[in-house]
């Protein structure tokens, strides 16, 4: 994951490589991702990043509920640390 920092002008910056790219952010939004990112752990950038892959995700699976959605990050967090068994579809049939 690249390097995120958000400056005192609420300008996000990815850093990745040789390239960063600074992101303009209004305050309202710069405040309620200040408040999320402490109740979450995160840094106010990847409280951003997180609402923006969120949307993403929304967009590309309308279908789909938010939670159903969340479910489906926080499993794959937990087979990436060992705590289940990815499911296999058609095993077990």
């Amino acid at each position: 994951m690249k390097p995120k920092v958000l400056n005192e002008n609420h300008n996000l910056t990815m850093i990745g490589g040789f390239m960063a790219t600074a992101v303009k952010v209004s305050d309202d939004l710069f405040e309620k991702a200040k408040i999320k990112s402490k109740i979450f752990n995160r840094s106010i950038a990847g409280q951003i990043e997180y609402w923006a892959k969120i949307g993403q995700m929304i967009e590309e699976n309308p279908d789909l509920p938010l939670p159903f959605i969340q479910d489906i990050l926080v499993g794959r967090e937990q087979i990436k640390a060992g705590q289940g068994t990815p499911y296999v579809f058609g095993e077990g049939e």
